[in-house]
């Protein structure tokens, strides 16, 4: 993958819309990297991420100037009000990434590229133009039936545990968590198993050298997907519910924002499930007592989200003027990243999970008119509550088959999940 060109669309498809562009932002007199910027640690980061939090927290503010990869600079935006003052505020805080006045540092082969590379996704756009798009998606998702979505949800999940429940061992990330988000999702747009299963396999290619082929076959995908919803427009699924929205959508318009959709279902929720799992499964507070009783799935799920949320960090924001945030000079094209878990890190709305733990004011799905839509939100909740509540009903006494401190974490920037979670149960027969 090239370095994006900051002048220009990135990655649009043979047909898109001609999309506005934005001048490269001038850099700095003094140069792109605030003085004083920290490298990240990003062994720190892996094993003890909320200790770091609290230490750059302590040490350096709510607003930190952060080396990543040793000289990419960005402001990481660590203290609860300054996330909630950045995200609440997108004309001076800005999606468009062809605002970035160091593309110039970013090397070719740069981890975050998928995340930050311009694209004309609904994630990408701003003003009039984001607010169009977005309520057509939000819409859609809106209209998704909770019943009929709980009951895919479910189904999904036996069909999975039907697969190992006879051995008596499986790894539940790989063999399960991981599998059902896509499977549950894509139906919701309107694909089959067979596409869905094809979905999901391209999607495991995003990241890596394979990355432009998958996604070409994901949105040949998706073109099949909407040219058949306007043949058969009597269709009820999330696809056809965009192809007939007020809004006028194109059909570029509409795959890139399925597609943009997907990348961000899949990996968050799967981690979700995993994450939960591996609380209920390694503190005793969920461990079921002798009265047959275990603390809640959703208080496991809500912890996770202040403690392990599956997206620690966001980027970004560029900032489409100077500016001041949290005592720091924000400069025109610099960039933002959002330190959500950070942000749940905060002194200052720290919940005890060791008394009800019911404060839901986390910053897992970041937050304003750019965050996670509450529908999707709701989508994700459900499956990730019915996907556990099935695993325990069929696999009652399932128990981790390693020692506690030898499972590990799958972790990057932007993403923090459980490896593997290796378990052992009495064998059963399919459902």
């Amino acid at each position: 993958m090239t370095t994006p060109d900051p002048t220009s669309p990135l990655d649009a498809p043979p047909g898109a819309p001609p999309e506005p562009v934005f001048p490269s932002a001038p850099a700095p007199p003094d140069g792109v990297v605030p003085p004083g910027s920290v490298p990240l640690d990003y062994q720190r980061f892996r094993d003890e991420p909320m200790e770091l939090y609290r230490e750059l927290l302590r040490d350096h503010g709510p607003v930190v100037p952060i080396l990543l990869d040793g000289k990419i600079p960005v402001w990481t935006v660590l203290g609860y009000r300054e996330v909630v003052r950045v995200t609440t505020d997108p004309n001076l805080y800005a999606r468009d990434s062809r605002r970035w006045h160091a593309w110039h540092l970013v090397p070719p082969d740069w981890e975050l590229t998928t995340f930050v590379g311009y694209r004309p996704t609904m994630l990408f756009s701003e003003g009039a133009d984001h607010q169009r798009r977005s309520e057509a998606i939000c819409d859609g998702l809106a209209a998704v039936d909770q019943f009929e979505l709980r009951a895919g949800c479910e189904r999904v999940a036996d069909q999975l545990i039907d697969t190992f429940a006879g051995s008596g061992r499986a790894d539940l990330v790989a063999e399960y968590a991981s599998q059902i988000p896509l499977r549950v999702v894509t139906r919701l747009y309107g694909l089959d198993d067979t596409e869905s299963a094809a979905i999901q396999d391209d999607s495991l290619h995003l990241t890596g050298n394979d990355a432009p082929v998958a996604l070409q076959k994901m949105q040949t995908r998706m073109e099949a997907l909407i040219k058949r919803v306007r043949e058969n427009p009597d269709q009820v699924n999330v696809a056809a519910h965009l192809v007939s929205h007020p809004a006028g959508l194109t059909d570029d318009e509409i795959i890139n924002d399925l597609l943009g959709s997907i990348y961000a279902v899949q990996q968050p929720t799967s981690d979700l499930i995993g994450n939960a799992l591996r609380l209920m499964l390694t503190d005793e507070r969920f461990a079921i007592t002798l009265s047959g009783g275990r603390r809640s799935v959703g208080q496991a799920l809500n912890e996770v989200l202040w403690e392990n949320t599956p997206v620690p960090f966001w980027i970004g924001r560029w900032a489409a003027d100077d500016t001041m945030l949290g005592g720091r000079r924000i400069r025109k094209g610099d960039c933002l990243m959002l330190g959500l878990a950070a942000a749940n890190a905060d002194p200052d709305v720290r919940p005890d999970f060791h008394g009800a733990g019911g404060n839901q004011a986390h910053m897992a799905f970041s937050h304003g008119k750019h965050g996670c839509p509450p529908a999707a939100r709701e989508i994700a909740e459900v499956i990730a509550t019915a996907a556990i509540e099935v695993l325990l009903d069929r696999l009652p006494d399932v128990t981790l088959s390693v020692p506690a401190d030898e499972l590990e974490w799958r972790v990057t920037l932007m993403m923090r999940g459980t490896a593997a979670l290796p378990v052992e149960f009495t064998p059963t027969h399919l459902h």
